[in-house]
């Protein structure tokens, strides 16, 4: 939003500097992001007469303008202007003058220069020039009776803050909501626009038209108000000026009318040629099924049953709350106009606007929230300027259709919550007196408390709580005295599989994955790619009741299709290992209303390995380099695993391991299925795990143990073992490491197939030795090597191979 500093002080008197200004509505909520100044960059330019237009004599489209600068002097200069006419005021610059280049828009020096053989002494510009805007079509037109010979910036100079508005704060979205807020700041009287006019005409409004709601639910009020015999042409220079500062462009006065009104109180407004309106009514209803309308912009759109719209007798001639009809629109032609100023539910602006694809001006402000009696000041407001302005002639009366009338918002709230939320006790008078500048009435009920009634352009207040952070903007937070907080601080509230979550989460970083985060949202089809057809029979997944696309259509029950897709996504902008993992909730159907939401950490590893310096290598990622990823993650948070044989949908049978967590399975982990990875454009073998937190939770250790590091060295030796292809290579792996003098034992290699035996399997190990107050000798390597294999020769009738 733009607020104009020259336009703000009709309403408020603006006493403080504009940086400062700009600082004190900043801290109290309503945030400065820019501050525009014009006029201080225009030394040496002046308001201008034009003289006199004639041709020029070696070019066509070029002309010499003579203009009065109030010295005397007349000087002439070349213009291709094709709005520069005799009588005109023009902004002239003098030879010398730093300006912005109309086409390049950089700023540059004018110096002297002969134009098709003709000395050219100085320029008239455009608004481009004077950077007030980006058109240069035409020279700026200022006001008839802008001073001759006065410097432009005196006359015509302004300083312009760009606002940054909250999604809460409609007000801010007005001239006079910002008036407000400087009022607040400055202790000053906001002056309201005048709203009050002639009614000449020989009818009542009730008379000429009428207004229909047929979904009041959509619009809770609607008024019409009636102007004939009106002129249609340009606006007043004032109103152009402001519009333009505002950063609207403009176009007639009955249109810039609506446009003026909207940015001064903050309600959208639409003029409608009443003649072009079938049966001279309105009709506010639901569009029908295939019903269509051409916009203001000239683009020709289809509306559907959900979409409100504002029709006459047979058809929609605007989208309410968003856009006119083009076929009704406000013409040269146009004498009779029929002023619409309604009030529309915020999430049907949003979901129609969102589907049409159109955002405008007056949609941004209905989202936000709008209060029924804006519509009524804003309607007699731009009625009152339209008899002014465009000569009409107003009907009797407003067409006003209120269903349901809106109660004024009153607020109690307690001196004692006020010192609770702020620490400090405000004194009556203090309290009541910052209201009063914010336009809130207020009352003191003895003993404790204050009746509090919110003006209608604040629709945000609605609770006590709200009321005391006006008066904490209003005293100014850097104002509250700080205290410390008094009474026992609350016990901790312990969620421990929140808790768990955040460790595993911090676990996974360490170990070298990387989280992502996607939409909670997908479709049924992306979850077939990962789930069996009977398991979204069990589970059903919920479904949206008005999804903004179809892959994003049902709440997810599983991980894995999305963390794929990155995997994917990934993969085609690095050559090195792609590892990565979610963490969030998946949500599954049951008896309640409600679904039950299942906390898992999903994760996958893909692409190649990195080497030492982490560069890329041509080594592929195999099964053993993801399960040393679970394997690290899990033993960081104490979590004692162990992998068992199983099968999972999704994975590759005989590459799939069930993660055990004591007897209890808390996840699985394996190779995801070809044809499961190339539903998502994945070629190479791409490993996933899940791990359920809640099953997880029962088996962690309150502290993760540490060993002690050996200073004396260790010895390592391979084992080749024969076993049957039943034996689990975890149960082996165990084994081994739990014996005397092993601190390590990782599985490096399997291998079924000739020339070994049918039904027999190969697993080799690298075994690590070492003991912690000692060199070990060969002979004790030797003695712990043999006790190894005839442990395992008892357990699993393991045969060493090569030996």
């Amino acid at each position: 939003m733009l607020i104009s500093l020259k336009w703000l002080s009709e309403y408020v008197p603006l006493s403080l500097p504009p940086k400062e200004l700009a600082e004190r509505l900043s801290i109290a909520g309503a945030k400065v992001e820019r501050i525009l100044s014009h006029g201080d960059e225009w030394d040496g330019v002046r308001v201008a007469e034009v003289l006199e237009v004639n041709p020029h004599p070696n070019a066509d489209r070029l002309r010499l303008v003579t203009v009065n600068v109030g010295d005397g002097e007349n000087p002439t200069v070349v213009c291709g202007a094709p709005n520069v006419a005799v009588g005109l005021r023009v902004a002239y610059a003098q030879i010398g003058t730093r300006l912005r280049d109309g086409h390049t828009g950089e700023m540059a020096v004018l110096k002297a220069a002969k134009i098709r053989g003709v000395d050219s002494t100085g320029m008239v510009l455009s608004e481009k020039e004077l950077g007030l805007s980006e058109a240069h079509e035409g020279i700026l037109e200022l006001p008839a009776d802008a001073p001759v010979g006065e410097p432009l910036g005196d006359y015509y100079g302004d300083t312009v803050f760009e606002l940054e508005v909250t999604p809460n704060r409609p007000d801010h979205m007005s001239m006079l909501g910002i008036a407000w807020e400087v009022a607040a700041q400055t202790r000053v009287k906001v002056k309201e626009p005048e709203r009050i006019y002639n009614e000449t005409g020989t009818q009542a409004a009730s008379q000429r038209t009428s207004v229909t709601i047929d979904d009041k639910d959509l619009c809770p009020r609607y008024l019409a108000g009636v102007i004939e015999r009106v002129k249609v042409g340009p606006s007043p220079a004032w109103m152009q000026e402001r519009l333009t500062a505002a950063g609207m462009r403009p176009i007639n006065n009955i249109v810039d009318i609506t446009n003026y009104v909207m940015l001064e109180m903050g309600q959208p407004l639409h003029a409608f040629d009443l003649r072009k309106l079938s049966g001279g009514r309105i009709v506010v209803r639901r569009a029908r099924e295939g019903e269509r309308i051409k916009t203001i912009d000239a683009v020709d759109r289809e509306l559907t049953p959900d979409m409100l719209v504002i029709a006459d007798a047979n058809k929609p001639v605007a989208v309410a709350g968003v856009m006119g009809g083009f076929d009704s629109e406000v013409g040269e032609g146009t004498t009779s106009i029929l002023l619409e100023a309604a009030n529309f539910d915020p999430i049907s602006v949003r979901r129609t606007s969102g589907a049409l694809g159109l955002r405008s001006e007056a949609s941004i402000r209905f989202e936000k929230g709008l209060h029924p009696e804006l519509a009524a000041n804003a309607a007699r407001r731009a009625m009152a300027l339209l008899v002014e302005i465009t000569g009409g002639r107003a009907a009797k009366g407003l067409v006003d259709t209120y269903p349901a009338k809106r109660q004024d918002t009153r607020v109690v709230v307690t001196r004692k919550r006020i010192e609770q939320v702020l620490g400090v006790d405000l004194p009556t008078t203090a309290v009541r007196t910052a209201l009063t500048d914010l336009g809130f009435g207020s009352r003191w009920v003895p003993p404790d408390r204050y009746v509090v009634r919110a003006p209608y352009w604040r629709t945000d207040v609605l609770q006590a709580d709200d009321v005391v952070e006006e008066l904490a903007r209003v005293t100014g937070y850097d104002k509250l005295e700080a205290r410390p907080l008094a009474g026992a601080i609350p016990p901790p509230y312990h969620e421990p599989v929140r808790e768990l979550r955040e460790l595993i989460r911090d676990a996974a970083i360490a170990a070298g994955l990387q989280e992502i985060i996607t939409y909670p949202l997908t479709s049924t089809e992306t979850l077939l790619k990962v789930a069996p057809p009977e398991a979204l029979e069990v589970h059903p997944p919920l479904k949206l009741a008005n999804p903004m696309n179809q892959e994003q259509s049902v709440m997810r029950t599983s991980l894995r299709a999305s963390v794929l897709q990155s995997v994917v996504a990934n993969l085609r902008r690095e050559r090195g290992t792609v590892a990565v993992f979610e963490s969030a909730r998946v949500y599954l159907t049951n008896q309640n209303d409600l679904p039950a939401e299942r906390e898992l950490i999903v994760g996958a590893i893909a692409g190649n390995r990195t080497g030492r310096w982490g560069e890329p290598t041509d080594e592929a990622i195999d099964f053993y380099d993801g399960k040393g990823l679970v394997e690290e993650t899990l033993e960081r948070i104490g979590a004692e695993v162990s992998f068992g044989s199983g099968e999972e949908y999704g994975l590759l049978r005989g590459r799939t391991a069930v993660v055990f967590a004591g007897e209890v399975r808390c996840g699985i982990y394996g190779q995801v299925h070809p044809q499961v990875a190339s539903q998502f454009d994945i070629e190479a073998p791409v490993f996933l795990f899940e791990l359920d937190i809640d099953a997880l939770l029962g088996t962690i250790r309150e502290r993760v143990l540490h060993k002690p590091l050996s200073r004396f060295p260790a010895m390592i030796q391979d084992i080749a073992l024969l076993v049957d292809a039943s034996v689990s290579a975890g149960a082996v792996t165990s084994a081994i490491a739990g014996s005397a003098l092993v601190v390590e034992a990782r599985l490096f290699d399997v291998y079924e197939g000739a020339p070994l035996p049918e039904g027999k399997r190969s697993l080799a190990y690298q075994v690590q030795f070492q003991a912690l107050d000692r060199t070990l000798t060969d002979k004790e390597v030797a003695d712990a090597r043999q006790r190894i294999v005839r442990r395992l020769a008892h357990e699993f009738g393991a045969e060493l191979r090569g030996g």
